[in-house]
């Protein structure tokens, strides 16, 4: 029997739904998924294993003009993305009329593998409207195959799905086939924080913060984790952990209930609050928070 495997990697603005439509495919939250920009900062990996298939989905950060180091270093993330692909799907929504940064446009319509366009949050248009958007993007993309799609009521997902395989390369697996994703269980616990905080939290807060587990043990019926939200003044430190601390417990108790869902586990879980000045700005730190890939 035959067996395919291949890369396939999401593209497009912030918020379209890239991580909504991978978390669709690979049926587990792997990527935070809320409606603020900018959630993705790594390139996550999440893996759909068949019988005949392995198939190797990559979620990107939204594309954006960088402002500051960690942008640059997601941005990276995007690029790399284009490289080792077998499949590109470039994700738009309704209503949106271009890709915010012209180089990447260009490499999109100039790329030599399958190009998959897909029109999503279709549930909030009419045929008026969709029928128009997919004229508009077949004049802009001409070598893409165009699939409206809405990730999030799960419509025509499998149809791109299906597509996707047929696109794929015969070729051994290249991961184990139990594997959901190539990131350690310390990813995820940061990843489940970081979204409560985004949940939580206004104005420049979310994004001034970055999480790092410092202690990960699993026992038979328990595991203890202990986690450090970093912040980059002693302002954002006191916003972060409320009155009497009542903001912090909030987030730690939303928190816990998720990892106990995502682990399949009891958690206990602790987190401390440390100022870590400008961090996004510094390419040392942004290495050991696994930004930099230089």
């Amino acid at each position: 029997m035959s067996h395919k495997a291949g890369f396939v990697n999401i593209i497009g603005n912030p918020n379209v739904g890239k991580s909504t439509l991978m978390n669709a495919f690979i049926g587990e939250r792997l990527s935070i998924i809320t409606s603020k920009a900018q959630t993705t900062r790594h390139r996550i990996l999440g893996i759909v294993n068949g019988d005949d298939f392995q198939v190797v989905l990559s979620d990107t950060p939204g594309i954006i003009k960088p402002a500051y180091e960690l942008q640059n270093a997601m941005m990276d993330f995007v690029k790399t993305a284009f490289e080792d692909a077998d499949v590109l799907l470039y994700m738009v929504e309704i209503g949106e009329k271009e890709l915010k940064d012209e180089a990447f446009f260009n490499k999109i319509i100039h790329a030599k593998i399958p190009v998959l366009l897909l029109l999503n949050k279709i549930d909030t248009s009419n045929q008026e409207q969709l029928e128009a958007q997919v004229a508009l993007w077949q004049e802009k993309v001409p070598n893409a195959e165009i699939f409206p799609i809405s990730a999030l009521k799960n419509f025509n997902v499998k149809e791109v799905f299906d597509r996707i395989l047929a696109l794929l390369p015969d070729s051994p697996p290249y991961y184990p086939k139990d594997a959901l994703t190539d990131k350690p269980e310390r990813f995820f616990v940061n990843e489940i924080i970081r979204e409560k905080i985004l949940l939580n939290y206004d104005k420049e807060i979310p994004y001034a913060v970055e999480v790092e587990t410092e202690e990960f043990k699993e026992e038979e019926h328990i595991i203890r984790i202990k986690a450090l939200i970093m912040v980059e003044r002693e302002t954002q430190k006191g916003i972060i952990i409320g009155h009497k601390g009542g903001a912090l417990k909030k987030v730690g108790t939303m928190a816990r209930e998720d990892m106990e869902k995502f682990f399949g586990k009891q958690v206990y879980l602790e987190i401390f609050v440390k100022i870590n000045k400008d961090w996004r700005s510094n390419a040392r730190q942004l290495r050991r928070f696994g930004y930099n890939q230089k």
